[in-house]
C-alpha cells in the first residue's frame, strides 16, 4: 500500500479513520489508528455534552473538550490525528480556531460547505484543511472560493458516497442511484483534483470513503485514482473505539435489514442501526419538550421528534434504550471486536492479496 502525503505530513499506511460523534471517535481511538500508521480523527460532534462538568456553556464545553481530547491524544502518540468539524454545528468557526491553535494536524469540515474555512489560519498555522464532498462540483466551488477569496488550495479532499454511516451529503433518491455510487463519483472528484493540481502546483490528495470494508474494497478504489481511503465502520467494534461496549454490541447484533435510512432531525438523510428508540421514533412516540443545546444550525426544532445531541449522547454512554447507532452499509457485516492494530493487519493483508492475484 503507498502511504499517504498530505503536504508536509506522512502516514504509512492510507486509511483515514472517519471522525464519529457523538464520543465514538475521540482521543483513544484517534491515537491508535495514529499509532497504526494511519490518520486518526477525533469528532468535534457532542463534545460539549461529554465535557459539561467543565463548563455549564455548552459551547464552552466543547471548547474545553476539544482542547482536552487534542492534549491526551498527544500524550498517546506522534501520529497524525485531524479533528472533525461538522460546518452545521453553531460554534462552527470558535471549534476551527481552537483546533487550529491547539495545531491539530488536520481540519476535516463536512455537513455543508466550508467555504470560509481558511479564513481562520493566520500566517504561522500549520493545521491542513480537507473539505468533506459528495461530488466533483461542491469541491470546484469550495475551490472557487477558496483559491479566489483566500489564495489557498485545499491539502486533501475527502469525498464521501452514499452508503456511508451518519448523515449523508445526497437525497434519499441519489442513495440507492448508481449514477451517484462511490465508484461513479470517485474518478469525477479525482479528474477535477488533478485539473486543480495543474493550474495551482499543489498535490490534492483524494481520500475516498462510504461503504469501504475490506483489504479488497480499499484496493479496488484506489484503483480508480484515489490516494487514500476514509473507514469509520470497522474502527467502531474494536477495543480502543471511545463508545460504550453495548453501542459496538449494536454493531454485532445487526442484521442487514437492520441497516437503515431515516431522515435527521438536522434534515438531511442518515444511516443507522434500527433498534426500538428509532421504532418509537417512528410510530410517534417521540418528542422534545424544548431545545436544551442549540448545536446545530440546520436542526428544526419545532417539527423534531427527538433531540439528535441528545439520543446519539445516550448511545455512546450504552443507553439505547434511549438513543441509536450511526453506521454504515456494511455495519451488520461486523462479527467480532479487534484491536485497531489486528484491524490494520488485516486490511493490508487483504489489499495485498488483490493486489497479488491481478500480478
Amino acid at each position: 500500500m503507498k502511504e499517504l502525503k498530505i503536504g508536509n505530513l506522512l502516514a504509512k499506511v492510507p486509511i483515514v479513520q472517519g471522525g464519529m460523534g457523538v464520543g465514538i471517535s475521540l482521543s483513544g481511538l484517534a491515537s491508535a489508528v495514529a499509532n497504526a500508521g494511519g490518520v486518526g480523527v477525533i469528532s468535534s460532534a457532542g463534545l460539549g455534552l461529554i465535557y459539561n462538568h467543565l463548563s455549564k456553556n455548552l459551547s464552552e464545553a466543547s471548547i474545553l473538550g476539544l482542547k482536552e481530547e487534542l492534549r491526551k491524544v498527544r500524550e498517546k502518540t506522534r501520529g497524525i490525528v485531524g479533528v472533525n468539524i461538522m460546518v452545521a454545528l453553531t460554534n462552527f468557526a470558535d471549534l476551527v480556531k481552537t483546533a487550529i491553535a491547539e495545531k491539530a494536524d488536520i481540519i476535516f469540515a463536512g455537513a455543508g460547505l466550508p467555504l470560509n474555512l481558511p479564513s481562520f489560519l493566520s500566517s504561522d498555522s500549520t493545521t491542513k484543511l480537507a473539505p468533506i464532498v459528495s461530488s466533483a462540483r461542491a469541491l470546484k466551488v469550495i475551490c472557487r472560493r477558496w483559491i479566489g477569496e483566500y489564495g489557498y488550495v485545499p491539502d486533501a479532499v475527502v469525498v464521501e458516497g452514499p452508503k456511508a454511516g451518519g448523515h449523508l451529503g445526497y437525497s434519499h433518491e441519489q442513495i440507492d442511484d448508481e449514477n451517484f455510487s462511490l465508484e461513479k463519483i470517485v474518478p469525477e472528484v479525482v479528474a477535477a483534483a488533478r485539473e486543480l493540481e495543474q493550474q495551482h502546483g499543489k498535490h490534492i490528495p483524494v481520500i475516498a470513503g462510504g461503504g469501504i470494508y475490506t483489504g479488497e474494497d480499499i484496493y479496488n478504489i484506489m484503483a480508480l485514482g484515489a490516494d487514500a481511503v476514509q473507514m469509520g465502520t470497522r474502527f467502531v467494534v474494536t477495543e480502543e473505539c471511545d463508545a460504550d461496549i453495548k453501542f459496538k454490541q449494536a454493531y454485532i447484533n445487526a442484521t442487514k435489514e437492520d441497516v437503515t435510512i431515516i431522515q435527521s432531525p438536522v434534515g438531511m438523510p442518515g444511516r443507522a442501526i434500527r433498534n426500538g428508540f428509532l421504532d418509537a421514533v417512528k410510530d410517534g412516540l417521540k418528542k422534545p419538550k424544548n431545545c436544551a443545546f442549540n448545536c446545530i444550525k440546520t436542526c428544526d426544532v419545532v417539527n423534531s421528534p427527538y433531540c439528535i445531541m441528545l439520543a446519539l449522547f445516550n448511545a455512546f454512554k450504552g443507553k439505547m434504550e434511549n438513543g441509536y447507532a450511526f453506521a454504515g452499509s456494511n455495519a451488520w457485516r461486523c462479527d467480532k471486536i479487534l484491536k485497531v492494530g489486528e484491524l490494520f493487519d488485516e486490511l493490508i493483508t487483504g489489499y495485498r492479496a488483490k493486489a497479488i492475484s491481478l500480478e
